[in-house]
């Protein structure tokens, strides 16, 4: 017997729901082998570890399909998910575009040396990057500093297959693998030639720091399905397609079932596909090799429940000059089951909540000041384990209630999340047998494990 086979059958048969097969074919879900139409990478950073030692992010992504593809790429700072950078990109089939997002003087910027073709163009000199920008939020609560720019997350959105001229202009030709003419695409012609997509990207980032010999990878969330209806192609500039331009059918995974179900907004159906009630992983403190430990974890639907800076749905405080709190619960143990003798907040309390609440976008979570990306968007954990797991729950308070999403299929609770934890060991510099000095500091990285919303 086929055990393999039978547990494939009943999820599928489970996922037809009220809907039927269609319904499945046209909801939104996050799509466990890592291809989709849209992707989220949780994070990037340009932020100094060490005076000189600044990480670059390394992005790609990846076309898997025989269609070329107009998509759009954009870059959110992390405090309140404004736009810092944006460009359509176009990928021909089977086709790879890799960018590095390096530090600038007062802020971050995009270089790429690839040949797929940009509008604008990005620019390919490391002395002289395409740049992040704060008119998004020059007078936000926050600050308008460039600073801010130097962390976040991305969206990459695809429009749709291209089609005629602009397939033929865009698709790589002879050894060199250079496009035919990406001069030749032009707005009205590529709005023309683009039909509905049909998936099949993928990606993931990088984040490295070359003097610390450290090297953190994380791969994008993909959401499936997401647009259904037709092209969504919108010319450079324009700050669409985002999110909310998701169909507004919804597939989830409970852990037993697939569950479809509708949400009022395609915005709404997202966050039901990545909302979580508890959000697992490990730490790492060691002593003996300086060990630290960051979570990610990155909210990427929370700026669509704002009317500006006043919170309207879901989420739990507005936003102001300390972020926009949510409050949640963290319960941290060791590896031998032990618990802290105190409830574990973070430190210090953020001003007006409650002793644990993540207050940005892209948060970085980290333990006794480790703080492994010197992000700025910082909650410590302080605990007295070296080593052990953390409990992070998401449902927020019941009175009054927040944290909740109406949808057809029932109520979810907690929030939309993505994220990983990252572990660093420090061992400094060391001899080998021969007497060379060799640097020995390491990276690895931990995908979050969750319970669903629902």
């Amino acid at each position: 017997m086929n055990t393999f086979t039978q547990k494939s059958l009943y999820a599928a048969l489970a996922g037809l729901g009220a809907f039927g097969a269609a319904g499945t074919a046209n909801a939104v879900h996050v799509n466990p082998d890592g291809l989709g139409q849209a992707l989220i990478y949780p994070y990037y950073t340009v932020r100094e570890q060490a005076a000189g030692a600044p990480y670059n992010s390394l992005l790609s992504v990846v076309n898997s399909t025989s269609s070329a593809k107009a998509v759009k790429v954009r870059f959110l700072e992390g405090r309140n998910s404004r736009e810092v950078l944006d460009f359509n990109l176009y990928l021909s089939r089977k086709d790879v575009w890799t960018a590095a997002i390096i530090p600038t003087s007062d802020g971050a910027g995009i270089i790429t040396r690839d040949k797929s073709c940009t509008t604008p163009t990005v620019s390919s000199d490391a002395a002289n990057p395409t740049r992040f920008v704060n008119f998004a939020y020059a007078t936000d609560p926050a600050g308008g500093s460039l600073d801010r720019t130097r962390e976040g997350y991305i969206e990459i959105i695809e429009m749709g297959n291209v089609t005629g001229e602009t397939a033929a202009d865009v698709t790589h030709v002879g050894s060199t693998g250079v496009p035919l003419d990406c001069p030749g695409v032009v707005d009205a012609t590529a709005s023309r030639d683009t039909v509905l997509g049909n998936g099949g990207l993928f990606g993931g980032i990088t984040l490295i720091n070359v003097l610390l010999g450290e090297d953190f990878t994380a791969d994008a969330t993909a959401l499936d399905n997401f647009n259904t209806t037709g092209p969504i192609w919108f010319p450079p500039g324009s700050q669409f397609p985002d999110l909310t331009f998701s169909t507004n059918q919804f597939e989830v995974f409970t852990g037993t079932t697939v569950v479809t179900g509708t949400a009022a907004r395609g915005i709404d159906a997202v966050s039901a596909a990545l909302m979580h009630r508890n959000v697992y992983n490990e730490f790492v403190l060691d002593t003996v090799t300086k060990s630290g430990t960051d979570w990610v974890v990155t909210f990427p639907t929370k700026r669509f429940y704002f009317s500006g800076n006043t919170v309207l749905s879901l989420f739990q405080r507005n936003f102001t000059s300390t972020g926009a709190c949510d409050d949640v619960g963290i319960t941290v143990y060791d590896r031998e089951e032990q618990t802290p003798q105190t409830p574990q907040g973070f430190s210090p309390p953020p001003p007006g909540a409650a002793p644990s609440a993540l207050c940005w976008e892209a948060n970085v979570v980290t333990f006794n000041n480790s703080n492994v990306f010197a992000s700025k968007n910082v909650a410590n954990i302080t605990t007295t384990f070296q080593n052990g797991w953390v409990d992070m729950n998401l449902v927020g308070p019941t009175t009054p209630p927040v944290h909740r999403l109406g949808t057809s299929a029932g109520t979810f609770q907690g929030l939309p999340v993505i994220g990983f934890a990252a572990q660093s060991f420090l061992n400094g510099t060391l001899t080998t047998g021969a007497g060379a000095a060799i640097q020995s500091n390491y990276g690895g990285n931990f995908a979050h494990k969750y319970t669903p919303g629902l």
